[in-house]
């Protein structure tokens, strides 16, 4: 048995500052510790229910964050950028997936660090006329290849809204309660580890007694980009086959969702370097 974790960073407990999420950052050390502690603890409980290798993506920024000298040896790691279908690249090479530290979509209340895949350039991304965060994405691309999504942690902002909704059966364990976009709380790591351990243990029995599904996305995708600047917008345009509908919104029909997933990532890429005048 294999498991397959994707891990983010703005949905980890204590995480609060724009030091901790990146690698320059003052406190990008504690966020480190703190994201390599939650995947460990999880890592081993699935482990101990008989998954004899587990595939971690790390899948925040520069996609570097863990510290693979803390990792046990039946640990592979993906790591590095770009790559295609990005937070969740090789998920169909698992039974299970599991989801750490994600955030809640853009504009979402209560939230820390609310964004949809590139904040610094994407406002929403629609996909067959459903908002999506990055959790509904990746679901939808681990449901593609029948996988279901078991169990997510991370900011219960999400859990409440896109988990909750379209993944009902999975799992969820709150590694934090946020008040706004740079504050939140968290409990006690030993109550955190606790949650997690029972978390998986559940996840797992649900699994085995088929009560977990995969998330599939009807197909073809219209997929729905609506940018932060009208500029990201005019080079999202170019792409063939796209069409422009708004001021800021760009419309791309996909076969599926493995499609869009890599059209998003390429227009995500190209939009962000016009940000920074390359």
């Amino acid at each position: 048995m294999r498991a397959y974790i994707s891990i983010d960073m703005e949905g980890m407990p204590y995480i609060v500052s724009s030091e901790h999420l990146d690698i320059k950052g003052a406190l990008f050390r504690e966020a480190r510790e703190i994201a390599t502690k939650v995947v460990n603890i999880v890592c081993e409980e699935l482990h101990k229910e008989g998954f004899e290798e587990i595939i971690v993506a790390d899948s925040h920024g520069s996609m570097v964050n863990i510290d693979v000298m803390k990792l046990p040896e039946y640990v592979s790691l993906i790591r590095g950028f770009p790559r295609p279908t990005s937070m969740v690249i090789g998920v169909e090479e698992a039974d299970i997936v599991l989801f750490l530290g994600y955030h809640a979509k853009f504009g979402t209340q209560e939230a820390t660090f609310d964004h949809t895949y590139s904040g610094a350039v994407i406002r929403k991304i629609e996909i067959n006329g459903i908002e999506a965060s990055e959790y509904l994405l990746n679901a939808y691309v681990a449901g593609h290849f029948g996988r279901p999504v078991v169990l997510v942690a991370g900011d219960e902002a999400l859990l409440e809204d896109d988990v909750k909704r379209h993944t009902p059966w999975a799992i969820r364990v709150p590694l934090k309660r946020s008040y706004s976009r740079y504050s939140a709380r968290s409990p006690s790591m030993a109550k955190i580890e606790s949650a997690l351990r029972d978390g998986v243990r559940n996840a797992i029995k649900k699994y085995r007694e088929g009560e977990m599904r995969p998330l599939k996305a009807e197909y073809p995708i219209d997929m729905r980009i609506t940018f932060r600047n009208t500029a990201f917008a005019d080079v999202a345009a170019y792409l063939p086959n796209s069409e422009r509908l708004d001021g800021l919104t760009v419309r791309y029909v996909a076969k599926d969702i493995i499609e869009s997933y890599k059209v998003l990532e390429l227009l995500s890429l190209a939009t962000f370097a016009l940000r920074r005048g390359i």
